[in-house]
């Protein structure tokens, strides 16, 4: 689990306590009203490129979110109903006087932007501007309005996505959301634990069903907010649904992105942030890449290619799935982030070092258990983190360093050794290396088991 700010709560006028966290400290505020799917906060940050696309929000705002009353951290409503979106607007604004806020920009995707553009025709002097992120006035179609979705192919989403009886298949909604992710292991894996811990089934039929049947096209006229619209042009919505928006809404424009991605944070994340920091501030920031004290691990294979040739191709891809299905229960374990696979190995990082090294102990016991040997080496330094991957000197001394390990071994440099001193963990002296491609020789210690 990944730290995130703290959960404090706002109470409004019905006694409801409304969850919320913020975050960055920039010179306006900016209020994430929904993202469409029911994620609550305290799931986000466990999501790579979830974190990255709020970090970077943050970095030029103070950023808040919020899970509306019946989602997440916020209390909960009486079984079978959704909130209205007028009580959808309560939330927000008892957020925004929790916070001290006497006027914000609000940030809201799909479903989101019903409330956001309620609370901004209702409440001109607490709304400095929008940005509406594949947001909809109304979704369903109708006589009057043809942009919109049949309401049979809106019911058949709701029964698709939330058939979770014994036997049923696992909804794709994640792969018709952000199909950039959807061949992702452990995005698939956090998307299902995110819907679990947010809302109950039932709760949250309820709530996709008031959603898709929410209309506020009569608010939109009354808006006087500088508003930019934004839509991935073969995004899950049809970009009518956006045009009608801008149209309708006297100060807006609709800026059209490439992409597939219905979720802000998959795709070109950097790409729409820009254009929300420039609407926003005047100015593009540019992305920046995360720098951070990370503890690297590698692992490989000992002997994979030979093995592969004595066991078959089919033989050996079994071997691996149930290695790289070891690997990732253990990193699940001992908190680490899988970075990627290497064809016989992994590439994974820690928030601190000692954990780091039991997980490579437990992936190396774990490999014995099927019949393989597995090396391992870590080192501690600074990486830069990217949205899918890492660099930095630091991962290159990792990655040699666990090419010295012997089977079964789990090599370490003198800086991890040194971050972990009075922990109890014991070493081998192993004596100076000269690793590829660095400078001087280093000195390595094995972990003893």
């Amino acid at each position: 689990m990944v730290n995130g700010p703290e959960t404090r709560y706002a109470r409004n006028a019905d006694g409801v306590h409304v969850a919320f966290q913020t975050f960055g400290d920039g010179p306006f505020d900016l209020i994430c009203v929904g993202y469409g799917n029911m994620v609550s906060i305290d799931m986000r940050d466990e999501e790579p490129h979830f974190r990255r696309f709020e970090r970077r929000l943050a970095s030029f705002s103070r950023f808040v979110r919020f899970d509306p009353r019946g989602l997440g951290l916020s209390d909960p409503l009486a079984p079978g109903t959704a909130a209205s979106i007028e009580q959808g607007v309560d939330d927000l604004i008892s957020v925004l006087d929790a916070v001290g806020s006497r006027r914000a920009a609000l940030f809201a995707v799909g479903g989101g932007g019903v409330t956001a553009l309620l609370a901004a025709a209702v409440n001109p002097a607490r709304v400095s501007s929008l940005v509406l992120v594949h947001s909809y006035a109304r979704l369903s179609r109708d006589n009057d309005y043809p942009c919109g979705i049949p309401q049979r192919v809106l019911d058949g989403f709701i029964d698709n996505v939330l058939d979770l009886t014994a036997g049923a298949e696992d909804p794709a909604d994640h792969a018709i959301l952000s199909p950039s992710l959807g061949a992702d292991p452990d995005y698939r894996e956090w998307w299902k634990r995110a819907g679990q811990r947010s809302a109950s089934p039932a709760s949250a039929r309820v709530m996709l069903t008031a959603s898709f049947a929410a209309d506020v096209r009569a608010a939109l006229p009354l808006i006087a907010a500088p508003t930019l619209v934004v839509h991935r042009r073969d995004s899950l919505f049809r970009i009518e649904l956006s045009r009608f928006l801008v149209d309708h809404i006297p100060d807006a424009r609709l800026v059209e992105l490439p992409g597939r991605d219905h979720l802000p944070y998959a795709g070109d994340a950097d790409a729409l942030v820009d254009e929300v920091e420039e609407f926003l501030t005047g100015a593009r920031g540019g992305s920046e890449t995360d720098r951070v004290l990370t503890t690297v691990l590698f692992t490989d294979i000992v002997g994979s290619t030979e093995r592969a040739v004595q066991s078959g191709d089919r033989a050996w891809r079994d071997l691996l799935d149930r290695h790289d299905n070891m690997v990732r229960e253990e990193l699940r374990r001992f908190r680490g982030r899988e970075v990627k696979t290497t064809g016989d190995g992994v590439l994974a990082t820690f928030d601190g070092p000692a954990r780091g090294m039991r997980c490579a102990g437990a992936i190396c016991a774990g490999a014995r258990r099927l019949g393989l040997e597995v090396r391992a080496g870590l080192h501690t330094g600074e990486i830069e983190m990217r949205i899918d991957d890492v660099s930095g000197v630091a991962v290159h001394i990792a990655q040699r360093v666990s090419s010295v390990a012997g089977p079964s071994e789990v090599l370490v440099s003198r800086t991890v050794v040194d971050l972990v001193a009075g922990s109890g963990i014991e070493f081998d002296d192993r004596g100076e290396h000269h690793l590829k491609g660095l400078d001087g020789s280093w000195r390595l210690f094995a972990v003893e088991s």
